[in-house]
Protein backbone atom coordinates (compact mmCIF):
# COMPACT_ATOMS: atom_id res chain seq x y z
CA UNK A 1 0.00 0.00 0.00
CA UNK A 2 1.25 3.37 -0.70
CA UNK A 3 2.51 5.89 1.85
CA UNK A 4 0.24 8.82 2.33
CA UNK A 5 2.20 12.08 3.09
CA UNK A 6 0.90 15.42 3.82
CA UNK A 7 2.17 18.74 2.59
CA UNK A 8 1.79 21.79 4.39
CA UNK A 9 3.05 24.94 3.22
CA UNK A 10 1.56 28.42 2.51
CA UNK A 11 3.21 28.72 -1.32
CA UNK A 12 1.44 27.00 -4.00
CA UNK A 13 4.59 26.34 -5.60
CA UNK A 14 6.25 24.69 -3.05
CA UNK A 15 3.42 22.24 -2.33
CA UNK A 16 3.12 21.63 -6.31
CA UNK A 17 6.78 20.83 -6.41
CA UNK A 18 6.80 18.17 -2.70
CA UNK A 19 3.35 16.86 -4.66
CA UNK A 20 5.14 16.04 -7.85
CA UNK A 21 8.48 14.76 -7.20
CA UNK A 22 6.88 12.52 -3.84
CA UNK A 23 4.12 10.98 -6.62
CA UNK A 24 6.61 10.15 -9.08
CA UNK A 25 7.66 8.12 -6.14
CA UNK A 26 5.11 6.57 -5.24
CA UNK A 27 3.61 8.22 -2.75
CA UNK A 28 -0.03 9.65 -2.38
CA UNK A 29 -0.25 13.24 -1.34
CA UNK A 30 -2.66 15.24 0.11
CA UNK A 31 -2.14 19.29 1.02
CA UNK A 32 -2.97 21.98 3.26
CA UNK A 33 -1.99 25.73 2.96
CA UNK A 34 -2.02 26.27 7.18
CA UNK A 35 -2.23 24.27 10.12
CA UNK A 36 -5.51 24.70 10.70
CA UNK A 37 -6.58 23.64 7.46
CA UNK A 38 -3.89 20.78 7.71
CA UNK A 39 -5.57 19.97 11.34
CA UNK A 40 -8.82 19.36 9.79
CA UNK A 41 -7.28 17.04 7.27
CA UNK A 42 -5.66 14.57 9.39
CA UNK A 43 -8.25 14.52 11.69
CA UNK A 44 -10.88 13.09 8.63
CA UNK A 45 -7.93 10.75 6.52
CA UNK A 46 -4.79 8.97 7.78
CA UNK A 47 -0.92 9.73 6.87
CA UNK A 48 2.01 8.93 7.47
CA UNK A 49 4.34 11.43 7.13
CA UNK A 50 3.99 15.38 7.30
CA UNK A 51 6.18 17.81 5.22
CA UNK A 52 5.96 20.97 7.21
CA UNK A 53 6.56 25.14 6.81
CA UNK A 54 7.31 27.26 9.31
CA UNK A 55 5.66 30.50 8.27
CA UNK A 56 1.89 30.63 7.78
CA UNK A 57 -1.40 32.22 8.17
CA UNK A 58 -3.91 31.11 10.61
CA UNK A 59 -1.72 28.67 12.46
CA UNK A 60 1.93 28.78 11.76
CA UNK A 61 4.39 25.54 12.01
CA UNK A 62 5.51 25.26 15.32
CA UNK A 63 1.88 25.66 16.57
CA UNK A 64 0.69 22.99 14.41
CA UNK A 65 3.38 20.74 15.32
CA UNK A 66 3.07 21.40 19.41
CA UNK A 67 -0.78 20.85 18.80
CA UNK A 68 -0.55 17.32 17.00
CA UNK A 69 2.26 16.48 19.49
CA UNK A 70 -0.24 17.23 21.91
CA UNK A 71 -2.78 14.91 20.17
CA UNK A 72 -2.78 10.82 21.17
CA UNK A 73 -4.27 10.13 17.59
CA UNK A 74 -1.65 12.16 15.81
CA UNK A 75 1.80 12.56 18.33
CA UNK A 76 3.17 9.35 16.25
CA UNK A 77 3.22 10.86 13.05
CA UNK A 78 6.79 11.66 11.33
CA UNK A 79 7.19 15.73 10.54
CA UNK A 80 9.98 16.99 8.67
CA UNK A 81 9.89 20.30 8.56
CA UNK A 82 10.93 22.12 4.95
CA UNK A 83 11.12 26.04 5.65
CA UNK A 84 13.42 29.17 4.77
CA UNK A 85 14.02 29.49 9.00
CA UNK A 86 17.63 28.04 8.80
CA UNK A 87 19.00 29.63 12.08
CA UNK A 88 20.05 27.22 14.79
CA UNK A 89 17.63 28.52 17.48
CA UNK A 90 14.84 27.64 14.64
CA UNK A 91 16.00 24.65 13.76
CA UNK A 92 16.48 23.35 17.83
CA UNK A 93 12.97 24.67 18.97
CA UNK A 94 11.06 22.44 15.89
CA UNK A 95 13.28 19.69 17.14
CA UNK A 96 12.09 19.85 20.68
CA UNK A 97 8.75 20.17 19.64
CA UNK A 98 8.86 17.32 18.33
CA UNK A 99 10.28 17.73 14.25
CA UNK A 100 11.60 14.51 13.43
CA UNK A 101 13.85 16.49 10.54
CA UNK A 102 14.69 19.48 9.46
CA UNK A 103 15.17 20.68 5.78
CA UNK A 104 15.80 24.23 5.06
CA UNK A 105 14.42 25.36 1.58
CA UNK A 106 15.95 25.83 -1.04
CA UNK A 107 15.99 22.10 -1.06
CA UNK A 108 16.61 19.29 -3.68
CA UNK A 109 13.59 16.71 -3.73
CA UNK A 110 16.01 13.83 -3.77
CA UNK A 111 17.22 14.71 0.04
CA UNK A 112 13.52 15.11 0.81
CA UNK A 113 13.14 11.20 -1.05
CA UNK A 114 16.08 9.68 1.08
CA UNK A 115 14.52 11.28 4.17
CA UNK A 116 11.40 9.76 3.69
CA UNK A 117 12.65 6.19 2.62
CA UNK A 118 14.76 6.94 5.72
CA UNK A 119 11.78 7.76 8.45
CA UNK A 120 9.19 5.14 6.80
Amino acid sequence: MSKRIITVDDSPSVRKMVEFSLKSKGYVMGSAGDGVEALELLRQEPFDAIILDVNMPRMNGLEFLENIKNDENLAAIPVIMLTTEGQDEDRDKAMALGATAYIVKPFKPTQLLSLLEEIL
